[in-house]
């Protein structure tokens, strides 16, 4: 009775555990994006309208990558630098600096909000079934306009930083944002004796 019973139990728990995961398993075409169909505007994450509001380079996954990474400092990174004692600039360079900016941020954020407006349009469009070949054509190309414009305004302010900056702060802004090798005896920072950085890290030479 009781071997009975224990068979029984295992039986009613192997059917559990197969319903279970019959439940559990996810489809082969399950989308990467579940749970962003609650987002106000389909296409623009929270974090992508608050820098399209604020005028920053973070939305779309970054819109100065290809200057920040390939060594032309932004100036909102540098004034923070500055700000927190990491980075030195002259006077002028500040004052430089802080105007381009400043500018930046004047161009960028009416930008950003055009494209906010222009992203809810589409997606209003859609959701409300209104949406038409002709029209749905005109909207994006708008967007693609504004973007192009946003884009441009962010990385010519890259560009624009290293005819303001030095070699050598070039250099170490991007030590600080992490952008060197992490080898202390290939990357040696500005104003050190080769031969005593060397020494003092251990380093074969």
């Amino acid at each position: 009775m009781i071997r009975s019973l224990t068979s029984a139990l295992a039986i009613i728990l192997v059917i559990s555990f197969g319903v279970q995961a019959q439940h559990n398993h996810e489809s082969s075409v399950h989308s990467q994006y579940s749970g962003q169909q609650e987002q106000p505007i389909k296409s623009l994450t929270s974090d992508d309208i608050r820098g399209l509001k604020a005028g920053a380079g973070t939305p779309f996954n970054g819109m100065a990558k290809p200057a920040e990474l390939n060594g032309y400092p932004g100036p909102r990174h540098v004034l923070d630098a500055y700000e927190a004692g990491e980075f030195e600039l002259t006077e002028d360079q500040l004052n430089i600096i802080q105007k381009l900016f400043d500018d930046m941020q004047q161009t960028a954020i009416p930008l950003g909000e055009k494209i906010i407006a222009l992203e809810t349009e589409i997606d209003h469009a859609f959701k409300d079934k209104n949406v038409t070949d002709d029209s749905l054509k005109d909207l994006i190309d708008k967007s693609a306009e504004i973007y192009a414009e946003l884009r441009y305004t962010h990385l010519k302010t890259h560009l624009q930083m290293v005819s303001i900056l030095t070699d050598e702060q070039v250099q170490h802004y991007n030590e600080l944002r992490g952008y060197t090798t992490k080898d202390l005896c290939e990357n040696i920072p500005t104003g050190h004796d080769p031969e005593m950085w060397k020494k003092h890290n251990g380093c074969e030479y």
